[in-house]
Parts: structure tokens; C-alpha cells; sequence
């Protein structure tokens, strides 16, 4: 038996809107504000516990130690760790944004993932994603490798180094990444996304906002996890989609198993992507995709990327049907709950909707589907798995109190400079890794 797991970033101590991630509307609108890491952890965590409680599996990715003060260092910043906070505060504010970033939480950039049943060898595949098209993302590799191989470790798992670190192989992760297939355990269809190609320079590409990824990483990523190119659909994100800020294909299309939910203005060749990909499922399965199109008339774009309507999840429930795991914005928004409820009510393949509070993530431009990276294991790939990372009530409890003792409950742009702040990122961390058993997984624990 195979089934997917969803291991959701644990919010680190340190998450803050520095506004860093141009392309991203939610986070420049929040820049500078004061947040609240405290609420943003039990936050999710709360949604852990919510999908849990629903029978979906679910297990947790620890947060990276920020600040990354190498970082810095390497940009000429020299002293002791509380030197070098200060002068950056002073000279560049927002290089020390970067350093502190608490981006590492949205996991579905952290790596693309292919299972047992799709690769030829048979082994599950990660490749963690550069990021290099954001400077306090391009950092976070080293860690997402080690914790990745913390985790999964044991001859069925394959880890790949990341892509080379270049604008012609952006590589942003399961963010533009879905996988579609009868059951888990069946072979399936991979869906990989860009933004635009680095061998026609002059195709079509975004007017104002970044495109971070490749045809060319995409392409790399398929290689190295030897999928069955027959299997294997590449589409182009639609260039009028990014400007509005749909900066990653999660934003505006969503997928499991057999249902896909995408905007009507998702890709640049709409029709053709989707005859694609329903060609291809075909491959894998008798019975047929089941493809619905919101329509602009009825969300348009802005409003979608607003309330994060195609960030939510969708999850299988124990009894087979189909879940979406929707932010407390589309709630609030009257035309987008009323869709929703319709989707529920009429003959979309959706049966139930459970609305989450993450506003803290929301606000620095991450809803449910941002927090999650979607992992399928097989019972024997699972029990190779580290189980202390398995989310159960009692770890609950337990990293409840731990965020309770250890996390700030308000920080601003001026407490990055505080060295106490670095300190007890430091000392929560280290304590983590013990609760969790995963060895030595931070720069200042290998150093």
C-alpha cells in the first residue's frame, strides 16, 4: 500500500515580512509590519492537527537556522555575530531580511519529489530546488539536503544535488510541480510548469514580475528521477498569470489523483496543456482526468491570487472522496466561499471544504498548499522514514509548548538586529533537532 504524506514546514522562530520576494503581491504588501512567529507556528501546526484529525497523513519539516549570517560574511560583513548584525542593519536592511528570512516554511519549494512507482529504478527521488532567483531563498539548499537525507534514509531513496545555481535552470520545487494518478501506489502523470525557457530567449515571458523557472530545470529534474518521458508534461505558466502575481504554478492550479482545478488562465496554451495531460493520464489509467476550469467570470485572477483560492489542498479523505483544504480568505470573500460551496453542492470532484487560519504565512504570501511538500511512500518506504517527525497529538503537545517557550510573539524589521534573537533561534533549534532525532542538521551543529 502507498499513500501520501504531507510534510508542512514547521514555522521558525525567526518569521518576519521583510518583503523580500518580488513577484509576490502578499508579501510586499506586508513589508515591515510586525509579525507574530508565535501564532504563525501553532498556527500551522493547528492545520498539521486538522489534516490529521481528517485520516490524512501527515508529518512535519523542521525550520532552517536563521539568521544565516554566512550570508553576510561573505558579502564583506567581518566581527563577532552581533557586529556583523548591527552593521547590516545599518548598511543593508534588507541583505539582513534575507539572512532572517523564515521562508524555509513554505516546503513546497523545498524540493521536487518523484515516487517509487513513477522512476525506473524504483527508488523514491529528491532533488532540492536552487531558488536562486531570490537571494534568502538560494540559501536554503544545504539544510533542505541535509534534513531531506535525515529523513529519508536507506537505499530506496535517491538524493540528487540541486540544479547549478543559474537563471537558465531556476528550479523553484513542487510549487511547480503536481503529480496525478489513479492511486498512489499506481504509476502516474508528473506535471512540470515554468515560466519560461532559456533556449528561446525571446518567447513569451512576463512584462513586469519574474518567471523562476526553467523549461531547461524541469527537463534536468525528469533525467535525474528517470521518469518515463511518455508520462511527463511540460507546460508554460501563462506570462499575464505571473504579472498578476501568481509567482508559482501552486497559485492558480491545484491537483491529486485523479481531479485537477485549475484557472481558465493558468497556462499559456490552455487547451492544449490539458488535452495534454489528459492524453497522458489516459496512459495510467481506464478511467478518465477529472479536469474543472474556474472560469474568470466567475473568480477573476486578481481575486484568486487575493484569497490564495488555488493554494489550498486538496487530499484524499480515508473513505475516497476528495477534500479541499481551503485559507480562511476564501471565506471571508463572499463570491469565493459561494464558489466553493458550489464546487462542494454541484458535480465538481470535490466533496468537502475545511477552512484553516494561517494568516501569519498568508500575510508573507503562503496559504496551505505553500506549507506543504507531498511525499508518497509505500508502508516499507514509510517505516524507513524517520518517525519522530510523524505528526501525532502528543508531538503536537509537545511542539506547542516548545514554540510557547522558545518564540517571540512579535518582531519587527529593528528586532533583527537584537543578538538575543539569534541566540535563542539557536538554542530552540538545537533543542529541536534532539526532540526530533535528527542529528546534526544546522551549520552552527557541524561546525
Amino acid at each position: 500500500m502507498a499513500r501520501e504524506v504531507n510534510f508542512d514546514g514547521l514555522v521558525g522562530p525567526t518569521h518576519n515580512y521583510g518583503g523580500i520576494s518580488f513577484g509576490n503581491v502578499a508579501s510586499a504588501d506586508h513589508q515591515g509590519q510586525g509579525s507574530n512567529p508565535r501564532a504563525a507556528a501553532l498556527q500551522g501546526l493547528a492545520k498539521m492537527r486538522t489534516l490529521h484529525d481528517l485520516g490524512v497523513p501527515q508529518a512535519l519539516f523542521p525550520p532552517h537556522f536563521r539568521p544565516e549570517l554566512g550570508l553576510a560574511r561573505r558579502m564583506g560583513f567581518t566581527g563577532t555575530d552581533a557586529q556583523v548584525l548591527q552593521d547590516v542593519a545599518r548598511a543593508l536592511p534588507l541583505l539582513l531580511a534575507s539572512c532572517y528570512s523564515a521562508s524555509s516554511m513554505w516546503t513546497a519549494n523545498a524540493a521536487t519529489v518523484s515516487p517509487s512507482a513513477d522512476s525506473a529504478d524504483g527508488r523514491v527521488h529528491f532533488t532540492p530546488a536552487n531558488l536562486q532567483n531570490k537571494i534568502h531563498r538560494s540559501i536554503e539548499w544545504p539544510t533542505t539536503a541535509r534534513i531531506l537525507k535525515a529523513v529519508f534514509a536507506g537505499d530506496g531513496f535517491a538524493h540528487h544535488q540541486p540544479l547549478p545555481s543559474t537563471a537558465a535552470l531556476g528550479d523553484e520545487g513542487a510549487a511547480n510541480h503536481t503529480r496525478l494518478a489513479p492511486s498512489y501506489g499506481a504509476a502516474g502523470v508528473q506535471l512540470f510548469v515554468y515560466g519560461e525557457s532559456a533556449a528561446n530567449p525571446f518567447g513569451a515571458k512576463p512584462k513586469f514580475f519574474p518567471a523562476r523557472h526553467t523549461l531547461e530545470a524541469s527537463t534536468g529534474v525528469v533525467r535525474l528521477h528517470r521518469l518515463h518521458e511518455e508520462r511527463v508534461v511540460m507546460a508554460q505558466q501563462n506570462p499575464e498569470a505571473i504579472d498578476a502575481g501568481v509567482f508559482h504554478n501552486d497559485v492558480i492550479s491545484v491537483g491529486d489523483r485523479d481531479v485537477f482545478l485549475c484557472h481558465e488562465r493558468a497556462f499559456l496554451q490552455q487547451d492544449e496543456t490539458l488535452r495534454a495531460l489528459s492524453e497522458a493520464y489516459a496512459r495510467v489509467s481506464e478511467r478518465p482526468l477529472r479536469v474543472h476550469q474556474v472560469r474568470e467570470a466567475d473568480v477573476p485572477l486578481h481575486t484568486a491570487v487575493a484569497t490564495y483560492l488555488f493554494n489550498s489542498q486538496l487530499v484524499a479523505l480515508p473513505e475516497g472522496k476528495t477534500a479541499l483544504i481551503a485559507p480562511e480568505q476564501c471565506q471571508e470573500n463572499g463570491s469565493v466561499r459561494d464558489y466553493i460551496a458550489a464546487l462542494v453542492e454541484g458535480d465538481a470532484p470535490i466533496d468537502a471544504v475545511h477552512y484553516v487560519d494561517l494568516r501569519q504565512s498568508m500575510q508573507g504570501g503562503g496559504g496551505p498548499a505553500c506549507l506543504r511538500l507531498r511525499v508518497v511512500l509505500t508502508d516499507e518506504e514509510l517505516a524507513a522514514s524517520n518517525p519522530r517527525v510523524v505528526f501525532s497529538p502528543a508531538l503536537h503537545h509537545d511542539l506547542e509548548a516548545w514554540v510557547e517557550k522558545h518564540y517571540r510573539d512579535r518582531l519587527t524589521p529593528r528586532d533583527l538586529a537584537d543578538p538575543q534573537l539569534l541566540d535563542a533561534s539557536r538554542v530552540a533549534l538545537d533543542e529541536l533537532t534532539q526532540r526530533l532525532e535528527l542529528g546534526s542538521i544546522y551549520p552552527f551543529q557541524l561546525a
